[in-house]
């Protein structure tokens, strides 16, 4: 009997505006086809879709979870995943896309440290929530769209509370699914995707010293093993993506604050400017003083990006 195909997965890198880093993508460019992708595919942040028209499936996690209209996704950073509608249909979505752990971190005033449900602990079914059971989900989400994209006076103001509200409701929910389930289906893909903690790790620690060895330990897989599989799933070596992550938290640090670019170098996890100096003008082609001066234009702040990603066809 042949041996089921392992499943390609990718990765898909979203900067965030740096001055209320909440990324919407809405409109008539997210329709979702009917042609199933061969790929899983996951973010850097948290997503929040909102399908507004038509049905579908949305594997998770190797779980196809059927999706309508008026129904709110909550997906994890890092949770593989995939979205393709009905045949003949072709479902309309709004996404949000942000960090909850730095946009939430001064409102949580408790020693709580979990601003996002563990990764295994989510079974796709609990990530799809119909308009239905969930009204005020619904609600919140769609009220946050209209105001990014209305952007009326304090609107950042209003959107952060609403997202706030949101968030919370949200893990409400999923802390309630966790308890029901008893995490039955903790590691139905973790053979397929054991890269995890260390990207992870990456997020939480990028500025801290690390190793090839450490972090292939994170995943309890040998070096050579884990090279290979994370240069697979990402598209890069271990220690580039952990550069870029460090870049790309410079590239905020230059733009919002007066720092000097030695104290950001340092602060990022650079032990000397000139490494760091290399390393930016690499990624970013132009050294960290040049874009620091551009980075007052909107062209320039468009160019933050640090990994392309391949979007939805």
């Amino acid at each position: 009997m042949p041996r089921k195909k392992k499943p390609v997965i990718e990765y898909r890198h979203y900067s965030l505006p740096i001055h209320f880093p909440v990324l919407l993508l809405s409109g008539e460019r997210w329709k979702i086809s009917d042609i199933k992708s061969e790929h899983l595919h996951f973010h850097n942040h948290l997503e929040i879709g909102i399908c507004y028209s038509d049905s579908g499936i949305m594997e998770i996690k190797g779980e196809n979870v059927p999706f309508a209209a008026g129904d709110v996704t909550f997906l994890p950073r890092y949770l593989p995943h995939t979205t393709y509608s009905s045949p003949g249909e072709a479902s309309l979505w709004s996404y949000l896309f942000f960090s909850p752990e730095d946009l939430f971190q001064h409102s949580f005033k408790s020693a709580y440290a979990g601003f996002e449900p563990n990764l295994w602990a989510v079974q796709g079914a609990n990530c799809i929530l119909s308009r239905e059971k969930h009204p005020l989900v619904y609600t919140l989400a769609t009220s946050i769209v209209l105001e990014l994209q209305q952007q009326k006076p304090y609107y950042q103001e209003s959107a952060y509370g609403l997202l706030l509200s949101l968030y919370i409701e949200l893990l409400r929910i999923h802390s309630t699914n966790e308890a029901l389930s008893g995490q039955e289906a903790g590691h139905t893909l973790l053979g397929d995707f054991a890269i995890a903690p260390a990207l992870e790790y990456i997020t939480r620690n990028y500025m801290a010293p690390m190793t090839i060895d450490d972090l292939a330990g994170l995943c309890h897989l040998s070096t050579t093993h884990f090279r290979r599989k994370f240069h697979d799933t990402m598209g890069t070596a271990p220690l580039d993506f952990l550069s870029s992550t460090r870049i790309e938290e410079a590239c905020k640090q230059l733009k919002s604050t007066e720092d000097s670019i030695l104290e950001i170098s340092e602060k990022v996890g650079f032990h000397s400017i000139s490494s760091f100096n290399r390393c930016f003008s690499k990624l970013m082609g132009v050294p960290p003083k040049e874009w620091r001066k551009g980075a007052q234009s909107e062209a320039q702040s468009a160019k933050a990006s640090i990994l392309e990603f391949t979007g939805w066809v």
